[in-house]
């Protein structure tokens, strides 16, 4: 039975192709929602962006017909710009304040009213990403649901986490240690693995005896770590997942790397001193460009007076705070000299960055959950012939209004890049920082 959906304003700002997803159905856009776009197309930031696509192809669309009288979609359902279903009668009943969010749900609550009086009713479903919104609706009785075309994962826990442990008999561990190496064939698995994925194997009977593999960049083999655990800036492993990190972020092979975790386990401290390693020690590397998103978590200060420096320092000053620990500086403002005479180290906010072409740098962005897909694309498609980019980010805090753990731009390289022998990934699960920062994430 075909349905109609009534799109809330959040919907089409998170993927302008959305009216595209809804197969055969009848695809609603009340007249209010037309209204919001229209006020974020001036915003020079995604949602701008995605409000002048949306506009866009909506224009180009008017060459099928009259868009308030229904046009065919490629997929063989109906889209429509509904001016005949606004009245807020129904709605002033239960919600009596004549908002934007109201006028949306009074479109879908007559669209509702008026299809239950059909010979053959079609369902109607109201999709938004507002969890208020779709409270509401339900409140009215409407059918209401989240967009889910968009996510990379249906839940958050099936997110690929670069490792796992698999309980084999004594025999293969000890196969491993004499020859260096096992075939993937022979663990016997009934799914794959994937380049550049680390692998614990146990012994099934109980014992401690243990080794830590990872599968080469063709997928057929699993091979001894080739990195010892000596500290690389003064910081060494303090777990498998870390020592798995490492590994990635000193492969010179591997010009991709994401690491993920909670607050505290340790991804932005590795990958400095990783880079640090690189650029200062190795000189593998020109620069190391630190980056990270301008969103604020919790109300925006506003605007900062001074330089591009001083405005720039709140948002950056975790950076700063891992270099101080790196360089063991003793003052406040050593780290400012120390970065100026050493003219390698680049801080910089996402912004700036966005266009350039970036050769030979060991790349890191910090915060890389409130970057959506398109962000995301377009930062790793700046990565330069010899430069390493390592994207570093807990999908479990974002501060975008629009992502979630399932749909922002690093859950997507993470998923889309997994098979390919260019790229390697760790979730980070253990904190480091102190017994408390654990404590805090597992709790709070």
């Amino acid at each position: 039975m075909k349905k109609v959906y009534v799109l809330d304003t959040n919907v089409l700002l998170q993927d302008p192709n959305a009216i595209f997803a809804f197969e055969d159905n009848e695809v609603i856009i009340p007249a209010i929602v037309l209204e919001e776009i229209d006020s974020k197309k001036r915003n020079a930031d995604e949602l701008g962006r995605n409000a002048r696509q949306i506009s866009r192809m909506l224009d180009s669309l008017r060459n099928e017909g009259r868009l308030f009288e229904g046009i065919e979609l490629p997929s063989g359902g109906m889209l429509k710009v509904e001016l005949n279903h606004r009245s807020f009668a129904k709605l002033q009943e239960v919600f009596a304040d004549v908002t934007n969010d109201n006028r949306i749900l009074a479109v879908a609550l007559n669209y509702h009213l008026e299809e239950k009086d059909n010979d053959t009713p079609r369902p109607v479903i109201l999709v938004s990403k507002d969890v208020l919104v779709r409270i509401k609706a339900d409140v009215l009785g409407i059918t209401a649901q989240d967009y889910l075309t968009d996510r990379v994962v249906n839940m958050p826990d099936e997110i690929y986490s670069g490792h796992l442990t698999i309980r084999v008999h004594p025999a293969i561990i000890d196969e491993f240690y004499s020859y260096r190496f096992l075939g993937v064939q022979s663990l016997n698995l009934n799914y794959p693995l994937h380049p550049h994925e680390f692998v614990i194997l146990r012994d099934e009977m109980g014992t401690s005896k243990s080794a830590l593999l990872k599968v080469n960049a063709e997928g057929k083999k699993l091979e001894p770590l080739y990195l010892s655990n000596d500290p690389i800036w003064g910081i060494a492993a303090r777990n498998a997942q870390q020592r798995m990190a490492l590994e990635l972020l000193l492969n010179d092979d591997i010009p991709l790397v994401t690491l993920t975790g909670k607050a505290g386990t340790g991804k932005t401290l590795l990958t400095l001193a990783a880079g640090l390693m690189k650029v200062e020690d190795e000189r593998k590397y020109k620069k190391l460009l630190i980056a990270r998103p301008v969103v604020p978590m919790g109300k925006d200060i506003g605007f900062l007076p001074g330089e591009k420096e001083e405005k720039l320092r709140p948002w950056m000053q975790p950076i700063y705070d891992n270099l101080e620990f790196l360089f063991d500086t003793k003052k406040p403002g050593d780290i400012d000299k120390i970065l100026a005479g050493l003219g390698s180290i680049q801080v910089e906010a996402l912004t700036y960055i966005r266009g350039r072409s970036i050769p030979g740098q060991f790349i890191i962005i910090d915060e890389a959950q409130n970057l959506s897909k398109h962000e995301i694309k377009t930062i790793v498609s700046r990565v330069g012939e010899g430069s390493k980019i390592v994207l570093l980010g807990d999908p479990e805090q974002i501060d975008h209004p629009y992502l979630d753990a399932s749909s922002n731009g690093l859950t997507y390289v993470v998923e889309r890049f997994k098979e390919q022998s260019i790229s390697g990934h760790i979730m980070l699960e253990r904190g480091e920082r102190s017994h408390l920062a654990q404590l805090a994430a597992d709790l709070l």
